[in-house]
């Protein structure tokens, strides 16, 4: 069984093409990622239903490739340095329903359904549950953001007991 995964996944080994050229990058038909010095891409995650977005995250080549053959959502996880397949341990399996890649090919945008979960590991549905108020009047002072989203849709402690939290100060 082991040998049978090992080959699954190095016949998969050449999903990408080699970046050869700006007009193949920005105008060919073959995926082409530009992963930065440490081997991420930037990923935009948004609820397909709604166009919210969820969550903004980074994948290596493991993670892409993991993604677009099983279409669930892996990513890489900065805080831990390894794989993490999204909702392993809430449950909120993020479906890939659309993937998309930028123009020069750095950047990624996903469409995923999380059903009635959440994308949050504070326990909201959106890493993006605050805002930050503009036209600001007195810089010298502290911004004070705002909570868009009041409620959450999962208890963090009880989700990922004896889990690390991967905010780091």
């Amino acid at each position: 069984m082991q040998i049978a995964i090992l080959s699954f996944f190095h016949y998969f080994t050449h999903m990408f093409k080699k970046r050869e050229s700006v007009f193949e990058v920005e105008e060919g038909k073959f995926l082409s990622p530009k992963f930065d010095e440490k081997g991420l891409i930037p990923v935009i995650t948004t609820d397909h239903k709604t166009g919210e977005v969820l969550m903004h995250g980074f994948m290596n080549s493991e993670a892409l490739k993991k993604t677009i053959l099983t279409k669930e959502a892996f990513y890489w996880s900065r805080s831990k340095k390894e794989l993490w397949h999204k909702g392993k341990f809430s449950g909120f399996i993020q479906k890939v329903i659309e993937l998309r890649i930028d123009d020069d090919q750095d950047s990624i945008w996903m469409s995923v359904d999380i059903g009635e979960g959440a994308s949050c590991h504070v326990g909201y549905k959106s890493c993006f549950y605050r805002s930050i108020p503009l036209n600001v009047k007195d810089g010298n002072k502290e911004i004070e953001i705002k909570f868009e989203e009041k409620k959450k849709k999962f208890d963090p402690k009880k989700i990922y007991k004896g889990q690390p939290n991967p905010t780091k100060l």
